[in-house]
C-alpha cells in the first residue's frame, strides 16, 4: 500500500457567483458586500491518517517479505523489501522485479493482495481503528466519498467491517495493478472519478499529505488538510483551503452543509 499519510493556512472561498441585482435599491444595499461562495456540494476524504488509524509500519515490511516468499524469492536484498513498502513507483517495481527475473505485474499484484490481506486483519483484531472523532461526518448533509491510495479490497473491507458502506456514494482505492500507480494522487484521477460518481462540481477534499492537498488543486478543488498527531510538526509544501485539527472542526466551515443547519447564505455561520 502507499501511505501518504506518514498537512496554517486558511483561505476563504473564492466568489463563483455574482449577485447584482437589476434593481436600483438591491444594487446600492449589495454594493458594499461581497457575493457568498457556493456551499460544497459534497465531501471526499483521504482514508488512512483522516478516517482511520494508520497501521504500524512494521505490518507492512512483513507483508512485503511475505510477499516475495510467495513469489518464491526467499533471501531478497532488504533494500529491495524497502523499496517495496511505501512511496512505491512504476521505476522502483520494474527495478525490484529484473533483480530476480520477476513480471512487474505479478510481482506489484502479489505485493498488494499481501497487504491488504496484513491490514484487514489488522481491522478485525482492532490494531487499525476509526478514529473517536469519526461520527461527526454523520452531520454532514451532503454526498461524501473516499478517495485513497490504499488498495481499494483494503477499503471495501473497512467500510464493510465499520457497517459503514452506506454513509460514502463512492469510496476509491487502488486496483493492484501498476497502471494505479500512475493515476494515484498526486494525480487527480480517483478524485474526478469520484466526483463524477457522486454527480458533483465543488466538493471539499479531507487529507493529511501534501499529495492530498496537491491532488484536490489539480482537480480544481478546495481542500482541507487535517493536522492529527503523526502530522503535528509538518511543514506543507503546497497551501490548502482550510487546516482542521479534526473532522469535528469540519462542520465549523461554513460552506460544508451540516444536517439542521439553518441558511447561512448570504451571513456568518453561527456554528
Amino acid at each position: 500500500m502507499d501511505f501518504e499519510a506518514l498537512k496554517d493556512s486558511y483561505r476563504g472561498g473564492i466568489d463563483t457567483t455574482d449577485r447584482r441585482k437589476t434593481n436600483r435599491r438591491s444594487r446600492k444595499q449589495f454594493t458594499s458586500r461581497r457575493p457568498t461562495p457556493r456551499m460544497y456540494d459534497s465531501v471526499i476524504f483521504d482514508h488512512d491518517g483522516v478516517l482511520t488509524t494508520l497501521v504500524d509500519l512494521s505490518l507492512l515490511h512483513d507483508a512485503t517479505w511475505d510477499a516475495f516468499d510467495e513469489l518464491g524469492v526467499s533471501d531478497p536484498d532488504p533494500d529491495h523489501v524497502e523499496q517495496m513498502v511505501i512511496h512505491v513507483a512504476p521505476d522502483d517495481v520494474h527495478a525490484v522485479a529484473g533483480a530476480y527475473d520477476l513480471d512487474p505485474e505479478t510481482l506489484f499484484r502479489v505485493r498488494d493482495e499481501v497487504a491488504a490481506a496484513a491490514q484487514q486483519e489488522a481491522i478485525s483484531d482492532g490494531r487499525k481503528v476509526p478514529y473517536d472523532d469519526f461520527d461527526a461526518i454523520r452531520n454532514i448533509d451532503a454526498p461524501m466519498g473516499i478517495v485513497s491510495s490504499n488498495q481499494q479490497a483494503t477499503i471495501d473491507y473497512v467500510l464493510d467491517h465499520l457497517d459503514a458502506t452506506d454513509l460514502f456514494g463512492t469510496a476509491y482505492g487502488r486496483e493492484p495493478s501498476m497502471t494505479s500507480l500512475h493515476r494515484k494522487k498526486p494525480e487527480p484521477y480517483y478524485i474526478e472519478r469520484a466526483m463524477s460518481d457522486l454527480g458533483v462540481e465543488t466538493p471539499l477534499f479531507v487529507g493529511d499529505s501534501d499529495s492530498d492537498i496537491v491532488a484536490a488543486d489539480a482537480a480544481g478543488i478546495d481542500s482541507a488538510f487535517i493536522r492529527r498527531g503523526h502530522r503535528a510538526d509538518h511543514t506543507l509544501s503546497a497551501d490548502p483551503t482550510h487546516e482542521i485539527a479534526g473532522l469535528h472542526d469540519l462542520l465549523d466551515i461554513d460552506r460544508v452543509p451540516v444536517a439542521g443547519d439553518l441558511d447561512f447564505e448570504g451571513g456568518d455561520s453561527t456554528r
